[in-house]
């Protein structure tokens, strides 16, 4: 049992979890009848779910605000992106599914991509149906079956979504598990699991690498956290960084893993940024995210809302303090301190450290100076400027004069050192969901 973020007289009870080895065990015979059929069938079964996911936007919005408290209005949009993940992953699947020629050896060849196997996906609560969705489509695709395993606090909404994909789909290719810790070890370290797709926290990425490490063929993608920067050059544009900068901080509360957690502001503008700064995240007041007014819902558990009290209440200078509604709900309003706190773990809340450069070579090293490598945000006019910076940052994202947070699912997303291992999420993650097959013939 839990409490629904943004009104903790309403109790979510929580659904029992599942056995896993049944669906281990369903899974495994359905694997190779599903790796069996064509890329035009498993495309026609995608188009089938598409349509079913598309005809229950609303509801499955609505359930994404009420179990997690992110508002409604991003929601809608979340939605709206696993809709379009349909679109984007059978292209892709279309462009690196097609078997090449190769006609320089000894004897004719080509290369083939093949299925791995019965796929793991272990989603996150923060986008309950995107995250876990993006890598479902595209084992999917690729002639994997899939077993979801959503975190416990958005299980309700996962399990309408799995209602509605797994009726287009045969025995054992599509199903969920629900659970927490053991049953995402448990379907991760089974042998009979060939691909496993996590999206969480470093420390438990860290747990689930060790824990299949003796299984080295198995295929892990693990897209971490983020301490992700915006730098301000001399030259921004002051609205616009203030803005994007707000964004990047407040949007799902500050839970995001590409969320802007620190500014590096030149300090011959500091005092105007600042001014703009403050001013934007006015936007930000904490509501009920059902309402499509909200633009800041609450944090998703009380294990989070203690997390920002402890936060918030360090000694430090507060440049905008930050409060809290603990009776009410998991509310939270924005916070700004200066200097860098601790630069290996995340606030996952909507909490901002702020410093101060003369030089960009300073900026970078400031910038660079975390274990994660997931996004950066560079605001300035000159475009030659963003090319040099962006080369030197130690990201997998850097984008100019955008938030952080900006993540359009038509390009690769992931990070590098502890944001993650090198298997992007977003656009092409379909590349590691089969295994490269070479054959030649000689008659």
């Amino acid at each position: 049992m839990r409490h629904c973020p943004s009104d903790l007289s309403i109790e979510i009870p929580s659904l029992p979890a599942t056995d896993v080895e049944p669906a281990l065990a369903a899974a495994a015979a359905a694997s190779q009848k599903w790796a069996a059929t064509t890329l035009a069938e498993r495309c026609e079964r995608m188009r089938q779910a598409q349509a079913a996911l598309g005809a229950a936007k609303e509801e499955l919005a609505r359930g994404i605000a009420f179990e997690t408290g992110k508002p409604l209005t991003e929601a809608i949009g979340e939605v709206g992106a696993v809709v379009a993940k349909f679109d984007l992953t059978i292209a892709d699947a279309e462009e690196h599914f097609t078997a090449r020629t190769v006609a320089d050896g000894p004897y004719p060849a080509s290369i083939h991509r093949v299925p791995m196997g019965v796929a793991t996906v272990i989603s996150p609560f923060n986008f309950p149906l995107h995250l876990g969705h993006g890598a479902t489509v595209a084992h999917l695709l690729a002639g994997n079956p899939v077993i979801l395993k959503p975190s416990p606090l958005a299980d309700h909404v996962v399990a309408k979504y799995g209602t509605l994909m797994g009726g287009v789909f045969p025995d054992g290719v599509f199903q969920i598990v629900h659970g927490g810790a053991a049953e995402a070890i448990a379907l991760a370290t089974d042998p009979r699991t060939r691909a496993v797709c996590f999206t969480g926290s470093v420390s438990a990425g860290r747990a689930l690498s060790r824990a299949v490490a003796d299984d080295f063929s198995k295929e892990l993608a693990l897209e971490l956290g983020g301490r992700n920067s915006a730098i301000i050059c001399e030259d921004a544009d002051l609205d616009r960084a203030a803005e994007a900068v707000a964004d990047g901080l407040c949007l799902t509360s500050g839970q995001r893993c590409n969320a802007t957690s620190r500014v590096l502001v030149d300090s011959r503008i500091e005092a105007d940024f600042l001014e703009r700064l403050i001013a934007s995240l006015a936007r930000y007041v904490p509501g009920d995210p059902m309402l499509s007014t909200t633009k800041l819902g609450p944090l998703a558990s009380a294990a989070s809302l203690e997390r920002y009290a402890a936060l918030t209440s360090a000694s430090a200078e507060w440049i905008v303090p930050g409060s809290l509604d603990a009776k009410r709900g998991y509310f939270v309003t924005p916070a700004i301190r200066r200097g860098f706190a601790d630069a290996a773990s995340e606030p996952f809340a909507p909490i901002l450290e702020l410093e101060t450069f003369t030089v960009l070579e300073e900026a970078i090293r400031l910038a660079n100076d975390t274990p994660f490598g997931l996004t950066a945000s560079i605001f300035t006019k000159n475009e030659a400027l963003f090319r040099q910076l962006s080369a030197v940052l130690k990201m997998g994202n850097v984008y100019a004069n955008l938030p952080t947070t900006f993540s359009p699912g038509t390009l690769p997303f992931g990070g590098l050192g502890e944001s993650g291992n090198g298997r992007p999420g977003g656009r092409g993650f379909i590349r590691f969901c089969t295994r490269e097959q070479a054959r030649q013939w000689r008659f």
